[in-house]
């Protein structure tokens, strides 16, 4: 394959705007992530004058040339992986990803990633979408959150799916539900927990509520309370939703309200001795869950292609469901 290129002349209202911003105003194609990376790359020139800062200005009747390579192909390689898909089209595909499963190579997780098993399903059509490590990705769940995920087939999809997220459904129209097993009962049906997450001090992979961290709000509906043998609350299901995404954002900011998630050995270690107040049998599926309790059960978004608004619902996956069921019949 050789390389294109294309070309696009500044218009006087988009002068003294920035490169990337006008190329992704008018090249809507590519997403801005992808212009940045080829502005850095030397791929785009004005006059011959090769560009290097993705913030430079134009002016107007400026021709810039866009050097499109043909797409490289990605550093992780496909495997024979099973997908659990919700919905594809030529556009985008939903899944519903089990527990286990890392979303992208990462450190120590170089194979048997949900992009390995996207790129041996979907082959080139996710090559040079969101970086060679990460094709296609448009948000992350978890390695042991289950539920439902979005991933773009092509770079118009992924430019208007990040949008959405970006707007984490403030505005636009996307939707992300999430239930939740956690510790403890609750005085009101429903609250907002906004607490800024920062990373952690002390430990790299875990993040913690800090003043001066970035912005992070929650919103919680209690669906039901569970009893304990002692015939009090001792744990709840609810369905959250996010403001905002940050990492492990749900799990952090039920710890820090002092409700934890069941099973959740990061950030909620110090109520093991609650699991002594279940049920014999609830006590049993939490001991043999081996993760969180946490599914992504709602995913709604507003179609990058036909524009009409499309939602998908994921049931509770077995472990959670042998969970719920324990705890539903001490209530």
């Amino acid at each position: 394959m050789t390389d294109s290129i294309e070309t696009v002349t500044v218009a006087d209202e988009d002068a003294g705007g920035r490169i990337d911003r006008v190329l992704a105003a008018r090249i809507p194609s590519l997403s801005r992530s992808r212009l940045k990376a080829l502005i850095l790359g030397g791929q785009v020139t004005i006059a011959a004058r090769t560009i290097l800062d993705p913030a430079g200005p134009v002016k107007a009747g400026d021709v810039i040339s866009v050097n499109l390579p043909p797409p490289e192909d990605p550093v992780p390689q496909g495997e024979n992986i099973p997908l659990a898909i919700a919905y594809e089209d030529e556009h985008l595909i939903v899944l519903d990803k089990p527990r286990g499963l890392v979303v992208h190579p990462s450190a120590g997780h170089a194979t048997g990633t949900l992009v390995n098993a996207l790129i041996a399903h979907c082959g080139a059509s996710l090559s040079g979408i969101g970086g060679v490590k990460r094709p296609g990705i448009v948000h992350r769940l978890d390695k042991d959150t289950t539920g439902l995920l979005v991933v773009a087939k092509n770079d118009k999809a992924h430019k208007a799916l990040s949008k959405q997220f970006a707007d984490h459904g403030r505005e636009g129209p996307l939707e992300r539900a999430y239930y939740a097993f956690v510790w403890g009962g609750f005085d009101r049906p429903r609250g907002t927990i906004d607490a800024p997450l920062d990373r952690h001090p002390y430990s790299r992979e875990r993040r913690t509520v800090r003043e001066g961290g970035r912005e992070a709000i929650t919103h919680w509906d209690l669906l039901e309370t569970f009893k304990g043998t002692d015939g009090k609350p001792v744990a709840s299901l609810l369905s959250c939703q996010l403001e905002t995404g940050r990492t492990h954002q749900i799990r952090v900011h039920l710890a820090h309200v002092g409700h934890p998630i069941l099973g959740d050995e990061t950030y909620g270690t110090g109520f093991k001795t609650k699991a002594k107040l279940l049920p014999d049998a609830a006590r049993e599926a939490l001991a043999s869950l081996g993760r969180q309790a946490l599914h992504a059960y709602r995913l709604g978004f507003e179609h990058p292609a036909s524009h009409e608004h499309v939602s998908f619902e994921s049931a509770l996956p077995p472990d959670l469901e042998a969970l719920h069921k324990t705890l539903k019949n001490q209530r």
